[in-house]
């Protein structure tokens, strides 16, 4: 059986047993900080699970999830993934053990026809009422029921005893018996074993307990059933194959990389790790993470590196991994249909980060050399085995390729620099799994939690309204009243203030009363509820009390025009660009718009020409614009875009430019196009690999900054003495001019430095038969200096050479090694970087020669006697 009929089957099987099927959130949980990825199919249910009932109490999904603990096994074990589909099927206060038992057994058993023999459970050691179903209900022998304890049977996993505080409880696990042959072949093997033999297929979480500090539990008043079923382990049963990777999922994917390294079908791991791979770094980017070096972007590069690296292991050493993107998109094109429409552009970041990687490891040598030199002279085990961690952490070097190059250049003890480095790393393995675990209360819930009705929001069409004051917060604290001078925020009814989302800031203006006055300076909300934020003006305002609610008319209508021009934006650059631009995130204030999106290429000034005018088109046809209401199907149906972190309900806003744009948007927007007045591009760059940022003016911002560049060119014309139009030819005349004088000037103080050469020549100090300069010349610049160093390489060998100037307060130096010196390994960019912090500064090059710049010209002293140092030290191990 397919994956895609296992899915749509669970999904159906619940759907007609009053489930709610709720689509896979993204793989970066919207408002929920205590974890990097999504985890589990639970994660999205936190409100529920916390008696935040909505308008369904049981419900069934297929979560897209990305864990990283287990990391190092991937690829070596048949069953573990960084990213899985979890399905799962839920009760907020619903049903509890008996239902979810009977449900899963017969989803399994009835549903595909599993065979009940093949079928084992474990129960919690105390559980009696989970082991009475099983043997009762379902009349399973009880050979085939296992008890286990608080690691293996409760969730979370020894939470009684190491917490975190919150809903828990025991829970049921449903295993496969691959029979004899799968594991250890012993007449008593049972689930336990970790042989193999029994695979693990559905675990069922019974949440009864709240547990408290010191461990106590108590009975929840409403019990939750929380359940998980791997689909990759699912498809293994049901396609009879002993590992998940010879599945439907992986299968595609390990034939393509196959056909790249033929022969190698026997190195399983390598092959294995790169199918899995792929599948978490296209769903993350998918999601909006990009590779980056910190946080979720972190973990996607290496992801990206490792697997360019299992690559190189097969024999692939080119860009490889992006190609396996668009195979993953047919693989997954039933469940995910826009993942096609977005591989292009998720394949070129992969395959940006790729080659960045193999550059990287191609320069390996020159990074060795910039990063270790300076610790290689110190002998010191414990310092080399920190440097070689910190280029692992930093380039993704591997720790064995570092030890190669030690080994080369005749260091000996590599054990304890292996010991040192494997140390770092094992270190940062605990300090990133402290990172991404779960932080405080298992459900810790953004948002105050107050004891109020959602707010009734009325600003799409009113700028006023009068309102009753629900509830008013002064430091986090509910009080009865607020007086002038005092900070609060506010909570009303009903309001006509927007509250920041979705990239637009939230609304100010006022609340008033007959004899009192509040001044809103921001709006938030937190779980449907409005929070009004801001300052006591005048009189006293009092919780019950009844008020008129006023948003700044004329900031709102900026941030209208800003909000409608990112439409209008967006529809420009899928015209020019092409329809594989899309929106990666926004940001729409009253001064200005920021608008990320998808694209891979640099945009030259004509194409932005192009997409400015194509706004300012739309803006002078005056289109009306329409929002409207509708279900979330029928806004894809119609070709309403989305933005891709956003998460919608089943029925959604859509705001429609007519015969230009549809997406769904839940922002204040203008009537007409018209109303924008001027579209105004201000800046335009890369942001991060395959994602581009435009930031703009509109309406009155865009006519100041007209008028201000028009004073600009009226005051150069002046200067310049000159009519409007014949700007550009003076300037150039000019700039020519100057450049001849720059250049004669530039002749003359290097002819000087030459005619002092020889006395520099003279300085050089023998240092364990190399030479070595180093001098500060006065009145320099980077070219003097520069033609300085060539000068000395012509006319001596064996010489190493630093020269340093002062330039505006700055230091900049540079470093030259000799041909015959360059050749025997000596690198001019590993000694600038050993002591270009001493300038304050940094800076790289060739073998031959590099540069840097630093803040701390005063230090040139102290940066030469480590500079003679290094040499000295490194002469004698040569």
């Amino acid at each position: 059986m397919k994956s895609d009929s296992l899915r749509k089957k669970f999904l159906e099987y619940f759907k007609s047993h009053n489930h709610r099927v709720v689509e896979s959130d993204s793989l970066v949980p919207a408002g929920d900080p205590t974890v990097l990825f999504t985890p589990a199919g639970m994660n999205q249910f936190k409100k529920q699970f916390m008696g935040i009932i909505g308008d369904f109490t049981r419900a069934a999904s297929s979560q897209r999830c990305l864990r990283t603990d287990d990391l190092d096994k991937v690829g070596k074990t048949s069953g573990h993934h960084t990213f899985f589909e979890m399905l799962g099927n839920f009760s907020f206060g619903d049903y509890f053990k008996e239902k979810a038992i009977l449900y899963a057994w017969g989803f399994l058993t009835k549903e595909l026809g599993v065979s009940q023999d093949k079928l084992w459970v474990s129960v919690y050691k105390d559980d009696e009422e989970a082991y009475a179903i099983w043997r009762d209900k379902i009349k399973l022998p009880g050979e085939r029921i296992v008890r286990l304890g608080d690691k293996e049977n409760f969730w979370p996993s020894e939470a009684k005893q190491k917490g975190p505080n919150g809903p828990c409880g025991p829970c049921s696990e449903i295993f496969f018996d691959q029979g004899r042959n799968a594991g250890c072949g012993r007449d008593g093997c049972t689930p336990p074993c970790n042989c193999g033999r029994f695979l693990e297929v559905w675990n069922l979480v019974f949440t009864q307990f709240n547990r408290k500090e010191g461990g106590k539990l108590e009975p929840l008043p409403r019990k939750n059933i929380d359940t998980g079923m791997g689909l990759e382990r699912l498809a293994a049963v049901m396609q009879g194959v002993g590992s998940n990777f010879e599945t439907d999922l992986f299968k595609p994917l390990i034939g393509e990389i196959l056909r790249e390294a033929p022969g190698r079908a026997n190195d399983k791991e390598a092959i294995y790790a790169v199918a899995d791979h792929i599948r978490a770094v296209t769903f993350a980017i998918y999601d909006g993470v990009l590779p980056s070096n910190e946080g979720r972007g972190y973990v996607i590069r290496k992801l990206i590196r490792k697997g360019a690296l299992h690559l190189a292991a097969l024999g692939i050493k080119k860009p490889f991994l992006y190609k396996l993107v668009a195979v993953l998109a047919d693989i997954m094109k039933e469940a995910y249909p826009d993942l096609s429409e977005r591989r292009e552009n998720i394949a070129e970041i992969i395959l940006a980060e790729e080659k960045n990687f193999i550059s990287i490891l191609n320069s390996s040598d020159r990074i060795f050399g910039e990063k270790l030199s300076s610790v290689l002279s110190s002998d010191n085990a414990e310092k080399i085995g920190a440097a070689c961690f910190k280029l692992y952490d930093t380039y993704g070097i591997p720790l064995e390729v570092t030890a190669e190059w030690l080994e080369k250049k005749g260091f000996k003890d590599l054990a304890k620099v292996n010991k040192s480095a494997g140390r770092k790393l094992e270190e940062q393995k605990s300090r990133s799994k402290t990172q991404s675990a779960m932080k405080g209360d298992v459900f810790d819930v953004k948002g105050l939690h107050l004891d109020v009705k959602k707010t009734r929001f009325l600003g799409y069409d009113k700028y006023e309204t009068a309102a009753k004051v629900l509830c008013i917060l002064k430091d986090n604290k509910q009080v009865k009243k607020i007086t002038k001078g005092e900070e609060a925020s506010i909570v009303l009814d009903k309001t006509v203030f927007y509250a920041e989302s979705g990239g637009q800031v939230g609304d100010s203006g006022s609340i008033k009363s007959a004899r009192s006055a509040f001044e809103v300076s921001g709006t938030s909300k937190s779980e449907g509820v409005f929070i009004h934020c801001g300052k006591m003006r005048e009189g006293t305002l009092r919780a019950g009390g009844e008020v008129k609610a006023i948003v700044d008319k004329e900031r709102r209508l900026s941030i209208a025009r800003n909000h409608t021009a990112t439409h209008l934006l967006q529809a420009a650059l899928r015209k020019i660009l092409g329809a594989h631009v899309k929106q990666q995130g926004s940001l729409v204030g009253a001064e200005r718009l920021r608008f990320d999106f998808t694209h891979f290429k640099d945009i030259d000034n004509e194409q932005l020409r192009r997409i400015e005018s194509e706004v300012n088109g739309y803006i002078l046809d005056d289109i009306q614009l329409n929002a409207k209401e509708t279900t979330l199907s029928q806004a894809k149906k119609k070709g309403a875009l989305a933005f891709f972190a956003e998460k919608y309900g089943k029925t959604v806003r859509v705001v429609e430019v007519e015969g230009v744009s549809s997406e769904l948007c839940g922002g204040t927007h203008l009537n007409h196009t018209g109303q924008i007045g001027l579209f105004k591009i201000i800046q335009e760059g890369s942001i991060a690999s395959g994602i581009r940022r435009i930031e703009a003016v509109t309406g009155k911002v865009a006519y100041a900054l007209v008028k201000e560049d028009e004073r600009i060119i009226e005051e150069v014309q002046s200067i310049l003495n000159t009519e409007k139009e014949k700007i550009p030819q003076q300037l150039e005349a000019k700039l020519s001019r100057l450049k001849v004088m720059e250049k004669e000037r530039q002749s003359m103080k290097i002819e000087g430095v030459r005619a002092s050469l020889d006395k520099l020549l003279a300085c050089a100090e023998d240092l364990g038969g190399i030479k070595v300069i180093a001098e500060v010349i006065p009145d320099a610049d980077m070219n003097v200096l520069r033609n300085t160093m060539d000068a000395i390489k012509n006319k001596i060998s064996g010489c190493v050479a630093a020269l340093g100037a002062a330039v505006n307060g700055r230091a900049i130096l540079v470093i030259g090694v000799t041909r015959d010196l360059a050749e025997k390994g000596w690198d001019a960019g590993g000694l600038i970087t050993a002591v270009a912090s001493v300038i304050g500064g940094s800076g790289g090059g060739r073998k031959d020669f590099a540069q840097a710049g630093g803040n701390n010209p005063e230090n040139f002293a102290q940066a030469f006697k480590e500079f003679r140092d290094i040499i000295q030290a490194r002469a004698a191990i040569k």
